[in-house]
């Protein structure tokens, strides 16, 4: 019986990570190509059929100018040819993507002669169609390679025999903004501040002593329930609607106390329903204080 083949569309802002991403895939075994220009898929895919090549990532951007108009058309014909694909876009604030140019000391792709910021901004206005069709966004702004690649790998290679919902939940501070690649985001600075607790101000959510801190707190039990009853009616939604992965994000002010706290016990609940549950906290080492709470 031939093996099912697997597209991967590996797009998104230039600066965000792609190259990286797609060594990680050719790391993998997957067949890579950087910047096929969209109207050869449908014939590039035939001829992977051909070869036996089953597991395939495509780096396409918009370096390939007018080419790139005609990615939809050519993911049309791909469907319609019977195979199926997925689309991971990597995104990062302007900050650092204008940060990533200055220390490379290169210039913009669609400002070559202008400012950088107008280069991005131009670029997030010709991507936000892909960005909407998109299975899975990655905001690479805090991410090292190493955290990158962690990433992708759960996403995706460990997910290859896998059925089911994969959630993703994140703890973050709003000092350091929202996770751009969040599904789902809940605010618990509502929640007593350990920040303003000597023996605590230092340690983090994960520390048992701010753990017991948060959920002494009433509200912090009454979150959770009803947290736990949303979930319970959205994810078997989400499953039908044909998502495989779920980005839910916890945020206090700094990201090392409550969110941290909040979602390790989110997580336990969930694992307790028999779901595959990823925790990552983004901002837990940032430095950031929360002072100015509300």
């Amino acid at each position: 019986m031939e093996e099912e083949m697997r597209f991967i569309i590996i797009t998104g802002l230039s600066g965000a990570g792609r190259t990286l991403a797609l060594r990680i895939f050719e790391d993998h075994g997957y067949f890579c190509v950087d910047n096929l220009p969209p109207a050869l898929i449908p014939k590039f895919a035939e001829l992977c059929r051909q070869t036996r090549k089953n597991k395939i990532a495509l780096v396409i951007d918009i370096r390939g100018g007018d080419f790139f108009d005609h990615l939809f058309e050519s993911l049309k014909s791909l469907k319609n040819m019977g195979y199926s694909y997925e689309i991971l876009f990597l995104d990062a604030s302007d900050e650092v993507l204008i940060k990533r140019y200055k220390e490379s000391r290169r210039r913009h792709p669609l400002a070559p002669e202008r400012r950088i910021i107008d280069g991005i901004n131009l670029e997030r206005k010709k991507l936000e169609p892909l960005k909407a069709a998109s299975n899975v966004i990655i905001d690479t702004s805090y991410k090292t390679p190493a955290q990158l690649k962690e990433e992708i790998v759960r996403r995706f290679i460990e997910t290859e025999k896998e059925t089911g919902l994969l959630i993703n939940l994140v703890s973050f501070g709003f000092k350091q903004g929202l996770p751009l690649d969040a599904d789902l985001v809940f605010d618990v600075r509502f929640l007593p501040n350990p920040f303003y607790v000597d023996e605590l101000r230092m340690l983090s959510g994960n520390d048992p002593r701010v753990r017991e801190f948060v959920m002494n707190c009433p509200e912090s039990q009454k979150f959770l329930e009803k947290l736990t009853d949303l979930l319970k009616f959205l994810i078997p939604c989400y499953i039908r609607e044909g998502k495989s992965q779920l980005v839910i994000a916890v945020g206090c002010t700094g990201g090392r106390h409550r969110s941290v706290a909040i979602v390790n016990e989110l997580a336990s609940l969930l694992r307790k329903e028999g779901h595959k549950v990823i925790v990552e906290h983004r901002d837990e080492n940032s430095g950031g204080g929360e002072k100015d709470e509300l």
